[in-house]
This record gives C-alpha cells, sequence and structure tokens, in this order.
C-alpha cells in the first residue's frame, strides 16, 4: 500500500460551475498509510486557452493564460499518519470568459493540488476541473432587435443549357435565440425557369475559428430540417420551426483565440443556391420591453400625457374666440344633428393664439380632437377619464357623440340658451384668417 491515498479535491456544495467575479471554495483531502516528509503542500488554480491545428491534440500551438494562482496550506515537516484536510479558496477575475471545449482548442479551468516531498522523493498530484459561465445577455448586443433577412437569385443550367432563374428569399423572426426557443424560418422560393428545383432545406450551422497564422475553421450543422421541391414556373412559401439546443454562447468575451458564430443556412439542392441568416445564441433573451422603439415611445406618451392634462386645465381660463361668421339660420333638427361641432377649438388653436406656431397635419380638425369613448371600456375600478370630468356644474352633463373632446349643446339649446352679443373682428391682432364681415343687405336678409 502506497503512503498516500485517497488524494483527491472537493468543491464546497459540490459546485462545478462558477461566473465570473464569484470566489471558489474547497477542500483537499488525503490519506497517509505512514508518516511521509513533505517540503510542502501547495494549491493552484488557473484558467488558460490553447488551440491547435491537428483535430483533439494537446500540444497546443498556441496559448494565452487568464489566471494562475498558488497558494500553500502546509510547510516542510512530517505528515503523520492518517486523514488530512485543507482548505482554499481562490477569486476568479471577471474577465474571465466562458469555458469551450472544440476539436482544435479548449478554455480550461481547474484546481490542481500537489505534495512536495524532499529530494529523490515521489511528488503527488491531483486535479479537478470546473467551468465558468459568463451569462452573455441579448439585450445588451448591439444591432440585435428586428428580424434577419436575405435574398438570392441564381441561374438554372440543365444540360449546359440555361433555363431561367431561381430567386431565393428568407427571414428569421428574430436575430437572437436562447437555448430552448424557436427559430421562425419563412422561405420564399420563385423558380423562373423551365426545370424542377430539388429539396429546400434550412439548418442551424455552427462555425468555429481557430486563430492560428492560418485561421482554422470548424463548420458543422447543429439542427437541419426538409421541405419539398418547387416545380417549373411556380413560386412557393416554405414555413419551418428549429428549435435551439443547449449550445455554447455566441460571444466568448475574453478570448482572443477562438470566435464562434452562428446562421441559419437556408438551401436548394438543385440549382446550388444557398443564402445564410446570421443570428446569436445566448443566455439572457430578448425581453420585448426593452424594444428600443417602446423605450423611446414611453416618454414621448408620459409627455403627451402631461400635455393634454394641462391642456385640459387650461382651457376653461380661455375666453371662447368667436368667429365674423354671419347669424345662425334657421336649420331644421335633423339636419342640426348630424353637423354637430366642438364648442370649444382644439388645443392646437389655443397654441397658436399665444403666440405659437399652428401646423396643418392635412387632418381634419374634428379627427385630432378625437379620443376613445369611454363607453367603449367595460367598468373597472380606478378607471378614470378626463374628458368625463369637464362639466362642473350643479346640472346634468350635456350630452354628445361618443368620444368628442369638448361638451355638446343640448338639443334644445336654441329655446333655453341667450344668444350672445356677436360683435366684428378685429383684423389687425387677430392670429387666424377669417372672412369677410356680412354687408347689411346680408345681415338684413338672414
Amino acid at each position: 500500500m502506497g503512503k498516500v491515498q485517497d488524494f483527491e479535491i472537493s468543491f464546497s456544495k459540490n459546485k462545478v460551475v462558477y461566473t465570473p467575479g464569484e470566489s471558489i471554495s474547497g477542500t483537499v483531502t488525503f490519506k497517509l498509510g505512514r508518516p511521509l516528509q513533505c517540503k510542502a503542500i501547495k494549491v493552484n488554480c488557473n484558467g488558460f486557452c490553447g488551440i491547435t491545428s491537428k483535430v483533439n491534440d494537446t500540444a497546443w500551438t498556441e496559448e494565452e493564460q487568464y489566471f494562475n494562482s498558488t497558494i500553500s496550506v502546509a510547510d516542510k515537516g512530517t505528515m503523520k499518519q492518517g486523514e488530512h484536510t485543507f482548505p482554499f479558496k481562490f477569486l476568479i477575475p471577471e474577465s474571465a470568459p466562458t469555458s469551450f471545449e472544440g476539436n482544435y482548442g479548449r478554455i480550461v479551468y481547474r484546481v490542481r493540488a500537489f505534495i512536495e516531498t524532499p529530494r529523490f522523493g515521489k511528488d503527488y498530484n491531483t486535479e479537478k476541473a470546473f467551468y465558468l459561465l459568463s451569462l452573455l445577455n441579448l439585450n445588451e448586443v448591439p444591432d440585435i432587435w428586428g428580424t434577419c433577412s436575405s435574398e438570392v437569385k441564381q441561374e438554372f443550367s440543365y444540360m449546359l443549357l440555361k433555363t431561367g432563374t431561381v430567386v431565393l428569399k428568407a427571414q428569421s423572426n428574430m436575430k437572437g435565440y436562447t437555448p430552448g426557443q424557436i427559430i421562425q424560418v419563412l422561405v420564399n422560393i420563385h423558380n423562373q425557369s423551365g426545370k424542377t428545383t430539388g429539396n429546400m432545406a434550412a439548418s442551424l450551422m455552427q462555425r468555429v475559428t481557430y486563430e492560428l497564422k492560418r485561421p482554422t475553421h470548424d463548420v458543422r450543422a447543429i439542427a437541419e430540417v426538409e421541405g419539398g421541391v418547387v416545380k417549373a414556373g411556380k413560386e412557393l412559401e416554405w414555413k419551418e420551426q428549429i428549435i435551439v439546443p443547449p449550445l455554447p454562447q455566441s460571444s466568448l468575451a475574453g478570448c482572443d483565440l477562438i470566435k464562434i458564430e452562428y446562421y441559419v443556412k437556408v438551401s436548394l439542392k438543385s440549382p446550388d443556391v444557398l443564402l445564410t441568416l446570421p443570428i446569436h445564441i445566448g443566455n439572457v433573451s430578448l425581453d420585448k420591453k426593452l424594444h428600443p422603439s417602446k423605450r423611446a415611445a414611453a416618454p414621448s406618451s408620459a409627455a403627451a400625457e402631461d400635455a393634454q392634462a394641462s391642456t385640459s386645465t387650461s382651457t376653461p381660463t380661455l375666453p371662447p374666440r368667436h368667429g365674423p361668421k354671419p347669424a345662425p339660420r334657421p336649420t331644421p333638427r335633423s339636419r342640426m344633428s348630424s353637423h354637430n361641432s366642438p364648442s370649444a377649438p382644439p388645443a392646437e388653436y389655443h397654441q397658436g393664439a399665444e403666440g405659437g406656431t399652428q401646423t396643418d397635419d392635412g387632418f381634419p380638425n374634428k379627427r385630432q380632437s378625437q379620443l376613445v369613448s369611454p363607453n367603449a371600456f367595460s367598468y373597472a375600478p380606478g378607471l378614470f377619464f378626463p374628458q368625463n370630468q369637464q362639466h362642473n356644474g350643479p346640472g346634468p352633463a350635456p350630452s354628445g357623440p361618443p368620444g368628442a373632446t369638448a361638451p355638446y349643446a343640448p338639443e334644445n339649446a336654441a329655446s333655453s340658451m341667450p344668444t350672445p352679443l356677436i360683435l366684428p373682428p378685429d383684423y389687425g391682432t387677430s392670429a387666424y384668417p377669417q372672412e369677410a364681415p356680412p354687408s347689411y343687405d346680408e345681415s338684413y336678409n338672414t
């Protein structure tokens, strides 16, 4: 029986996956069959990347190191027979990249323990690997929002004769995915030739580039789905779904020797035509609430609500501006009910009266002043509609068409409301174009 037995490393709580910036702790345990003289007992924690030009070769052509820390847990002396345990703890740098293992290179993290003995003695060592995961948040990737699309046109040749062209278009529903999500691919093929095409296919591809003096590219298909053919002169739309399996993330931030890329390849077997849709694989999925358009719309909607609130509070304090129109002619009641108009001008006109710039977007003012009718909503506690609060008098609220932003006059307005005194407008100070005042004969005839 040897002197050193059961030499092993164990991590606290049996944890094997860590994140950058986290500390890794554990114990080194070994059992001695008889006393052992040693110079020191050391524990080392390191992380590195190694790449090569040969498959599954550990004689690295290029190598880079991320950290390498060593501590001594026992000094020179004689270890007694029996079991010995020594604790250790290391801090993982925040710049360390995610663990990776490929055909031509690896990113490795491990803890090693050494028992150094005097001269001519046998040294003992053991090691245990752990894994590092640096989460890739897809919401932080530049230009990640929206869809990814591509188009290609290819000549179709048969028996050395060109019979036409084939137009291939493809689009993915997003640019970033996490394992478990579904890639929705929409393909449109227009066969403008006299020959039926081969089967169409869509594949999720992974390309790993190892940065040697002459870069090595390792390309493989992760998942593949196949469709039918397109007959001569026909156009076909093909919808397919690909489930993303557990995969390494796209970006190995902090590593300069290995680059990982993903893309969806859409192809035809005949003619030989293909296109690619680049995508990202991450650990934190896209959040629609963080879309730039929605984040920009949130402040604007809040500003619009503030402007509406300020308008509703300031409107009653401004005097009404009466236009230089002729006295109202008697009109049948049915005609009046179909041509009701707000009793107050839109908010944009109030701004013009105060010296602001009048805007004309080409839409009728009535359309701009309408909102969704409160009657369209069912009752719910806490619902509040500002337009319902414009009537503050003791009498009943005025009635009008649903959705109007200003109160409408009741049907018996002609008999119950006194006729206001209409004065001719002052054309020198008016901020709006006005019609010419009626002549004396026109006023008398009406």
